[in-house]
């Protein structure tokens, strides 16, 4: 990755002007509960958050979106529903355990006017994000009550188990050190992304920042890449205006790593940080980093992205080894009670691209990598041709996935999925929706597919043995009569 020869150096330099995209909006679809349509995921948990609402709430699931072959994607909420306030000591989060959705998102022709597909979002199954070993949590001493008006407690989900130590929203769950000890309990999910081979998942945040390596059948940590120590913050508190006000360098409160792509080849994830860093932000606050993380050797780079008319990052994808599209958004429409402005996808070359992990404000900013003039995708712009108002644009786009080809108008078009994340209250966010745009070769030069291996859930795989079992001794059966 990332060829460092004067030819790819040069480009680095040059402003990157990709053909005048022709997309096509296919389809929208809403997910609207799980499979028994009453607003609950499928984790089973059947009690109640410090706030009063069920631990099992279905939301806020556009937060991070990734294509994982098939009609399948997976889905990540953030912390949890902290839209309810109920304590600001700890910015209203709960002991929601962090978690993936595994969604069918089968594309069908339409047969009726409108948008050439019909898009049916359904609800499979809910992983739960686990340590095997022992993680820390807080105590709730000094933080007030929960909403009940008894006393707020210990961080640690009540369904915790020896060798289950569940990751969850509360912000009081951390320990000594700074905000990347990988025992800290606390975890707060924006992006996620699928291994070649389909087993692992891999899921950045924005408490530490971390980007951590879960099994993708059970959820269980596999590992906690150590990410560059110009991300951290020192001064720790469950209370995030406080940790701005008590630190000069690192991550930003609520505003860590919130995009993260694979590379089609599944050998390097590239996190992008939300907004700047503390020693990063000048008057303009322009600069946020790109991070690459090599799997295999956990080795990292740090390369700037310059905004241009949104108030930070939301996702990045990958077309290739080098090329990326990044979601540069405002945090205003639907569930801001503002209009949507900026909701827009730039492509990025890496190639070429100056390091910046010693380099912070102005000396960064200036080494930013090249970038397209316009964007690639204007959400905005293109839901506007549908009728819909810049009030109804939901404020919060950031789950951003290629998914499965299609035929359309004859030809063979590739998909862009577009996701939101409602902060679990449909309500005032409107639901969790889904965008499909369709593109072709010629729109976004250089685009390679990541090939994900279909890896079958564990009670398939029991059907699937005893399917093999009855086939075996049938033949057996059948050979033992020719014999006879």
């Amino acid at each position: 990755m990332l060829r460092n020869t004067a030819i790819a150096l040069a480009l680095s330099c040059a402003v990157i002007v990709p053909a005048q995209a022709q997309l096509v909006l296919l389809a929208q679809g809403q997910l609207t509960g799980s499979a028994a349509g009453v607003g609950k995921d499928l984790s089973g948990l059947g009690y109640t958050l410090e706030n009063g609402v069920p631990a099992d709430i279905l939301g806020g699931i556009g937060s991070g979106l990734t294509y994982a072959g098939g009609n399948t994607f997976l889905a990540v909420p953030d912390r949890g529903p902290n839209a309810t306030e109920y304590n600001l000591a700890i910015d209203h989060t709960t002991s929601y355990i962090s978690r993936f959705q595994t969604l069918s998102m089968a594309l069908t022709a339409s047969t009726g006017g409108g948008l050439p597909f019909t898009l049916t979002p359904q609800l499979q199954k809910t992983t739960l994000l686990y340590s095997p070993t022992a993680l820390t949590y807080g105590t709730g001493a000094g933080l007030g009550t929960k909403a009940d008006g008894t006393p707020l407690g210990s961080g640690a989900p009540v369904v915790n188990s020896a060798g289950k130590y569940y990751f969850s929203g509360r912000s009081d769950n951390y320990g000594a050190g700074s905000s990347s000890n990988p025992a800290n309990g606390r975890f707060d999910p924006e992006a996620i992304r699928v291994s070649n081979d389909g087993k692992s998942v891999f899921i950045s945040d924005e408490y530490g920042p971390y980007v951590r390596q879960f099994d993708r059948a059970t959820g269980a940590l596999v590992k906690t890449f150590t990410l560059p120590t110009n991300l951290d913050i020192t001064n720790l508190s469950p209370n995030g205006d406080t940790e701005i006000d008590g630190n000069t360098v690192g991550r930003v409160a609520n505003k860590g790593m919130e995009g993260l792509a694979i590379t089609p080849d599944g050998k390097t994830l590239v996190g992008i940080m939300q907004a700047a860093l503390e020693q990063d932000a000048d008057k303009a606050g322009k600069l946020v980093r790109i991070v690459t993380i090599d799997i295999a050797t956990g080795a990292t780079h740090e390369y700037g992205y310059r905004l241009t008319g949104g108030s930070g990052v939301s996702e990045i994808v990958a077309l290739n080894d080098h090329q990326f599209l990044i979601d540069e958004r405002d945090g205003k429409g639907l569930g801001d009670g503002s209009t949507a402005k900026v909701k827009q996808l730039f492509l990025v070359d890496l190639n070429g691209a100056a390091d910046i992990t010693n380099l912070s404000g102005k000396a960064a900013l200036d080494k930013a990598v090249a970038k397209s003039s316009t964007p690639f995708l204007d959400l905005v712009a293109e839901l506007a041709k549908q009728g819909v108002t810049g009030a109804n644009v939901p404020a919060k786009i950031e789950g951003v996935s290629f998914g499965q080809d299609v035929a359309y108008n004859g030809g063979i078009y590739h998909t862009l999925y577009i996701a939101n994340d409602n902060d679990f209250v449909p309500g005032v966010a409107g639901g969790n929706q889904f965008y499909v745009f369709g593109f072709q070769d010629k729109d976004l030069p250089g685009y390679v597919a990541q090939s994900v291996a279909a890896v079958p859930e564990p009670g398939v795989w029991a059907m699937l043995i005893a399917g093999l079992g009855m086939i075996g001794g049938m033949l057996r059966r059948r050979r033992k009569l020719t014999l006879a």
